[in-house]
């Protein structure tokens, strides 16, 4: 299989951000959709975060979490601490919102 793309995302959940890494070509693909269902997230906004910045802000864990998506299509969390999460990013720094569950 093909390397996939590694994508990093802040996702704004009823219980709070979380730091995900996922190699699915786009957040709203279906399974990883499917995936946040199955743990009861039916709605959410969510940013792109640069991949760049997660890596240097999570030396100490990312290569771990990653290591894990190699040849794979799927998605990891990287961080659930929201204010470890926030203290790591700015929120001038994110993109456009990516919302979902209407």
């Amino acid at each position: 299989m093909p390397k996939s793309k590694m994508r990093s995302y802040l996702i704004f959940t009823g219980t709070g951000p979380m730091l995900v890494l996922s190699t699915y070509p786009k957040l709203t693909d279906e399974r990883l959709v499917q995936k946040l269902r199955h743990k009861g997230i039916d709605k959410f906004i969510a940013y792109t975060v640069d991949l760049e910045a997660v890596q240097a802000r999570y030396e100490d864990s990312y290569d771990s979490v990653a290591v894990d998506l190699e040849g794979r299509e799927d998605i990891r969390v990287l961080d659930f601490n929201g204010h470890q999460i926030m203290a790591n990013f700015s929120l001038d720094a994110l993109g456009d919102p990516i919302k979902f569950g209407g």
